[in-house]
């Protein structure tokens, strides 16, 4: 099952070069009864402006302390006290907002429709400093010690001083001809960034410089038409602390690598956009059809394969207690369980649904539907 693309005219697909949202060729399967071994309680809820907007922008919340920052696409700003609710401050921007937010140390961070890169006071949502990138930007903003880096639509990265916005350093990355229609987030320490590209590559970047320190190809083109030949790579590579790295990717594989080297620990065939999640030694992961599998983490094989969320939609996997937490295309969260893969709960936000990662924090989750409905859910056993 590959996605669909929607080409409106020549032109517009020459500027663009970019698929749409990713769509099942087969039917989503129906939902089944089943014994829910935990229930989510709804603790609140709020409307976020106009959601993630027509063209579904990435508009991932953050969460830093107990503060919950989210937006919409038409420019809407939000802290939330993550516990009840409230709202501590909002502001509008002048501009549409179309990537995912990133809170730490203080500040939040975000890129817009219009390629800027915002870094705002958490305290007020006052400005600190505005910065131009190359394109629009729908990767959140990542940010280290010294640096925030940028990956925006047009496939460069950019590093600037996490200090007062000025441009460090660029990397350049071509694009194909077509990609699918959103941008890998950098994975980012304060000596490196690896990066994932639309041509099926992983680079992995020096922080000083932003030159080039080891890259390799996860996909190999193929098939005789643009659409056939998409490989890219454009989940956030996942990075444990003892220096492996997982990455997957569209038309290729799930592949993990010693963060260092490069060196391929192992790797298997696996088409998937999303980011992947690691519990434990468990790697959980969601493919293009949304066949969930568990995979022993250190040897790649296969621990148990869930197919009853098949053509879902789903989300990109997250973990509550102990389980297994996606959304899908009709709002509905469902929680699976991460030993076996078996349902243990679910519970619908509404109609618009889901599209993006659920935001976890132990038995609280926060769930984002697509017209910006923002709900807080808690786990009971």
């Amino acid at each position: 099952m590959k996605p669909t693309f929607l080409i409106i005219a020549t032109a517009l697909t020459l500027l663009a070069g970019c698929a749409s949202n990713s769509q099942p060729d087969t039917p989503p399967k129906e939902l089944i009864d089943f014994d829910a071994s935990v229930s989510l309680d709804s603790s609140w809820s709020l409307s976020i402006g106009d959601g993630l907007g027509r063209a579904r922008y990435p508009i991932t919340p953050a969460r830093d302390g107990g503060t919950l920052f989210a937006a919409s696409a038409d420019g809407q700003l939000v802290a939330i006290d993550a516990d009840d609710g409230e709202q501590r401050w909002t502001r509008d921007l002048d501009t549409g907002i179309s990537s995912g937010l990133s809170a730490i140390a203080g500040q939040l961070y975000v890129g817009t429709q219009d390629g800027d890169v915002l870094a705002l006071d958490q305290e007020d949502g006052d400005e600190v400093w505005s910065s131009r990138v190359s394109s629009e930007v729908l990767a959140a903003p990542q940010p280290n010690s010294n640096l925030v880096i940028v990956q925006s639509a047009d496939g460069n990265i950019t590093a600037l001083d996490r200090r007062n916005g000025s441009e460090a350093w660029v990397f350049d990355s071509s694009e194909p001809a077509l990609t699918l229609r959103g941008t890998a987030t950098p994975q980012v320490i304060d000596q490196v960034s690896f990066v994932g590209l639309s041509d099926g590559r992983l680079a992995t970047l020096d922080n000083r410089n932003g030159e080039t320190l080891w890259d390799m190809r996860i996909a190999t083109p193929q098939g005789r038409s643009e659409v056939e030949r998409l490989v890219d790579v454009d989940a956030q590579p996942l990075l444990t602390q003892d220096g492996r790295l997982y990455v997957t990717s569209y038309n290729g594989r799930l592949v993990a690598l010693e963060a260092t080297s490069g060196e391929t620990l192992w790797e298997r065939e696996q088409s998937s956009y999303l980011t992947p999640l690691l519990v434990g030694d468990t790697l959980i992961t969601v493919d293009e059809d949304s066949h969930i599998t568990a995979l022993d983490a250190l040897s790649g094989r296969v621990l148990w394969q869930s197919e009853q969320l098949e053509g879902r939609r789903l989300t990109a996997p997250a973990q509550a207690n102990g389980y297994v937490v996606v959304g899908d295309f009709d709002g509905y969260l469902h929680l699976l369980d991460v030993d076996n893969g078996e349902l243990a709960g679910r519970t619908r936000v509404n109609g618009s649904g889901i599209s993006q990662r659920p935001l976890t924090d132990g038995t609280r989750i926060h769930a984002l539907a697509n017209d910006g409905r923002l709900e807080t859910f808690e786990l009971q056993d």
